[in-house]
């Protein structure tokens, strides 16, 4: 069984190191090269299976997660989360309610039933946090603005899917929608959230220093990764994912002086877990069955892609960010990802949807994990050409709707003023419905 470990390891990160060489070389995004070689060593793969326990290869992938999570964390910081998290939840739950709208009605149009629709509306809710965290770490863009408001984003992304589980399984069992434990699962991500966020902050500044003062970075490194990886394993415990927990330990350890030096740690632990993952992503794409579901799949795909950037971007441009942001932030929200598969399981294991939805659900991931890279590379240009397209008219709205609503958070700053600012937002939610009308017309 060890040996077979082993083995399986070798394979893993012999054939990754390969093919990323040669994305290096034709200048194509690592990712690629990490989907493409679980791609080559997977079962589905021809001649023969490389792998001989894909499965233990999934279990490390998880590893994975928290990693790039925790990591992400760092990043981000909670004054981050304060500055993009009004305009984060605006453009969010405007891109997921229209997803969870536009995937059921795709389901209906494809003669699928109720709960197969339903289930591929949850799954269209949540892009793929981890994969945009290592493409724009790969690109060098996680400290452009737009990177923070997508940031944003996929957190609320992660929350509204772990409500959405809660939901899908009461309306599995029981046949009807429960708010009361919708209700009850927010309360308790929310109890999670500022119980980790307080005592992370009264502990973690004394812990770090306690530990920096032995000036080893061998010490500060385990020290770092046991509490990452108890946090995440305490999420599991209570019912979150693990990519919750280590995010948010890792946006209290970056209020500490000790921030900058932890990042500069776990980039080598993470590049090599995070190489795994997306092996293991690889792993589950069976070209048979993509060609097989060809139909289904290739549509879900080009309404993924399309829907996201369209939704993600009106989201931000009533949020109230420049045209240019709000279209990064839209390609870059095009996928789904690790949400979509947990999803997809849970149906198939309640045995409420049908057999063909996981394997589409894993194609249209799979797919659209590749495209990534692409998408977020190209949406300077994109942003650019529907910038030099789009009426003058049209573009100085877009404009003054921007300026308009930078005025007003400078303003809001002043307490003194609530009459003019209930006028004022009473015009905003006006512009609002103005705005998402010219769109959709």
């Amino acid at each position: 069984m060890e040996l077979s470990f082993l083995q399986d390891l070798t394979v893993v990160l012999l054939i990754a190191g390969v093919v990323t060489v040669f994305c290096h070389y034709f200048r194509q995004p690592v990712i690629l090269g990490y989907i493409l070689a679980g791609v080559i060593i997977g079962p589905h793969t021809p001649p023969f299976q490389l792998v001989a326990s894909p499965a233990s290869i999934q279990t490390m992938s998880q590893l994975g997660v928290v990693m790039l999570m925790f990591n992400l964390g760092l990043q981000f910081s909670l004054r981050g989360m304060r500055k993009v998290g009004s305009s984060a939840v605006v453009a969010g739950i405007i891109e997921i309610l229209l997803m969870i709208w536009v995937g059921y009605q795709v389901g209906r149009l494809f003669g699928w039933n109720q709960m197969d629709s339903i289930f591929l509306g949850a799954m269209l809710l949540s892009s793929s946090t981890v994969i945009i965290v290592k493409t724009l770490n790969d690109l060098n863009m996680s400290a452009e603005p737009f990177a923070k408001l997508l940031f944003g984003i996929l957190v609320l992304d992660d929350v509204v899917a772990i409500l959405a589980i809660a939901a899908l399984s009461g309306i599995a069992l029981s046949g009807s929608f429960s708010l009361t434990e919708v209700a009850h699962t927010g309360g308790r991500i929310g109890l999670f959230f500022v119980a980790v966020v307080v005592l992370g902050l009264l502990t973690m500044p004394r812990l770090l220093r306690f530990v920096c003062a032995f000036k080893n970075n061998e010490v500060l490194l385990i020290v770092v990764l046991g509490i990452g990886f108890g946090t995440s394993l305490l999420a599991v415990r209570l019912g979150f994912s693990t990519a919750l927990g280590a995010f948010l330990i890792g946006a209290v350890i970056s209020e500490t002086r000790e921030g900058g030096r932890i990042r500069a740690l776990i980039e080598p632990v993470r590049d090599m877990f995070s190489a795994v993952f997306f092996v293991s992503i690889g792993l589950l794409l069976d070209p048979d069955m993509v060609v097989g579901s060809w139909r289904p799949v290739l549509v879900v795909t080009l309404v993924l892609i399309v829907g996201k950037a369209v939704t993600g971007s009106l989201g931000s441009l009533v949020a109230g960010h420049p045209l240019r942001t709000s279209l990064r932030v839209g390609m870059g929200l095009a996928q789904i990802g690790e949400f979509a598969f947990i999803i997809a399981a849970l149906g198939q294991n309640l045995g409420v949807t049908s057999d063909f939805l996981y394997p589409v659900g894993v194609s249209v991931s799979a797919v659209t994990m590749l495209s990534t890279p692409f998408l977020i590379r190209s949406s300077d240009h994109l942003a650019s050409r529907i910038e030099s397209l789009m009426p003058a008219s049209v573009r100085g709205y877009l404009d003054f709707y921007w300026r308009w609503l930078s005025g007003l958070s400078r303003q809001h700053k002043h307490p003194n003023q609530v009459r003019g600012l209930l006028r004022r937002w009473s015009l905003q939610i006006a512009l609002n419905v103005a705005l998402i009308t010219v769109f959709f017309i």
